[in-house]
């Protein structure tokens, strides 16, 4: 059923979108585009150990299974065409003498939230830009693209950040060597309620985000010879609101900012060293994979058997990813063949009131070997290993677990401009 679904879906999109577009720029005087793109990949996954099943088609660390057995019996074998991937993208005009829109609509198959698990249509990007001004769904001012490596994996190093997200735009100055740019980005708080449920009065406390402004984010960006450097900022309110049985709605917030600084740098012919590091307060939404925003403490009370006093507290995190992109001199084998090697990870201050259970560490790393025996064709295989490690300041703690992944992907691009 799900399939036959997406068939549908595809079916509208194309009979719809494409010939409208396609006619508009047609229809239109001056610089204009619109090309479609995309291509089919099959990803064929053996684990030594077993991740949540949710989520065995991405690499994610802190969905490992700790304790170990926490999803079953190790082993386990997926396939997956969830990285399959359609869009289009193009220019059109807006008069003589103003700049094209440029716009770009883009999805992939891998359910995420409510969809976990299913394979069904995910939006990616959804935007269009006129001069200085982007409005839309695409990758946050906070994050570096260029800096993910050329993995196999669908979800990459879990230390970068990582987030495409709605937004408003201002490109305040743009030059061929340098970008800086502010924006209006879409708040997500991450909530974790710890522990609070245990304290006498709170048994039946419900735990919500609140989102009253945006988060803002800004960046600057220098591309020279040598390959770029990019400097981003986020600042934001981490609010969240509980209440208790037969109390009113009770409110609080916390002041969230990251820093995150990324590189890449080429060495020999195409290869590059990607290298990045972030780290703030409340900033885990914006994380390719771990953590929380906002967790509770936990201060003594002052009168004897009376319960702690209870606050949200803006977890610290930070993240490290470090990456060689090879491309090796194959001549002799009449194709074309790339490397990707490295270590990342992302790590949490937990709170004193957090479970057992609650996400402390997650470590990733990868090396692979892929072949581009054809144009438009790519055939590889990457080894991945992860290690996930939960709350440490616990009497009890659940401990940790890893897992060790061999993946092999075909891949078929396909594309035509119109």
């Amino acid at each position: 059923m799900q399939s036959q679904r997406t068939s549908r879906v595809l079916t509208v999109l194309a009979a719809t979108l494409a010939p409208s577009l396609f006619s508009a720029a047609q229809a239109a005087d001056g610089e204009k585009s619109f090309e479609i793109y995309g291509f089919a990949m099959l990803d064929m996954i053996q684990d030594t150990k077993r991740l949540d099943p949710a989520w065995e088609d991405a690499f994610r660390p802190s969905k490992i299974a700790a304790p170990e057995g926490e999803f079953g019996s190790n082993g386990q074998t997926s396939f997956s065409v969830k990285q399959s991937r359609f869009g289009v993208k193009g220019t059109m005009p807006t008069g003589d003498s103003t700049p094209p829109i440029t716009f770009k609509f883009e999805f992939d198959f891998f359910g995420t939230g409510v969809d976990a698990g299913q394979t069904t249509i995910r939006l990616r990007h959804f935007y269009g830009e006129w001069g200085q001004l982007l409005a839309g769904q695409t990758n946050s001012l906070f994050m570096d693209i260029d800096v993910f490596p050329n993995v196999i994996d669908y979800w990459g190093p879990n230390g970068m950040v990582f987030l495409r997200n709605p937004q408003l735009r201002w490109t305040a100055y743009r030059t061929q060597s340098d970008v800086i740019a502010v924006a209006l980005e879409k708040p997500s708080n991450d909530i974790d309620a710890g522990n609070i449920r245990l304290v006498q009065g709170w048994e039946g406390a419900v735990v919500n985000p609140d989102e009253t402004v945006p988060d803002l984010t800004g960046q600057w960006r220098h591309d020279d010879t040598w390959g770029h450097f990019q400097v981003a900022g986020l600042l934001r309110k981490v609010g969240y609101e509980y209440s208790l049985a037969g109390e009113p709605l009770q409110k609080s917030s916390q002041t969230g900012w990251g820093i995150d600084l990324t590189a890449g740098i080429k060495t020999i012919g195409k290869d590059q060293l990607l290298l990045g590091i972030v780290h703030g307060n409340g900033i885990a939404s914006y994380q390719n994979d771990g953590g929380m925003d906002v967790a509770p403490t936990a201060a003594p009370a002052g009168a004897p058997g009376a319960a702690p006093t209870i606050a949200g507290e803006a977890v610290p995190l930070t993240g490290v990813t470090i990456y060689y992109d090879h491309y090796w001199d194959a001549k002799w084998l009449n194709s074309k063949w790339s490397s990707s090697i490295g270590y990342s990870y992302v790590q949490v201050s937990n709170t004193n009131f957090q479970s057992d259970g609650a996400f402390h560490k997650g470590q990733y790393a990868s090396v692979n070997l892929i072949a581009y025996p054809a144009d438009n064709v790519m055939l590889g295989g990457e080894l991945l290993w992860g290690k996930l490690e939960n709350n440490p300041n616990v009497a009890t703690p659940l401990g940790s677990g890893d897992d060790v992944r061999f993946q092999f992907s075909v891949k078929y691009n396909f594309g035509t401009k119109l």
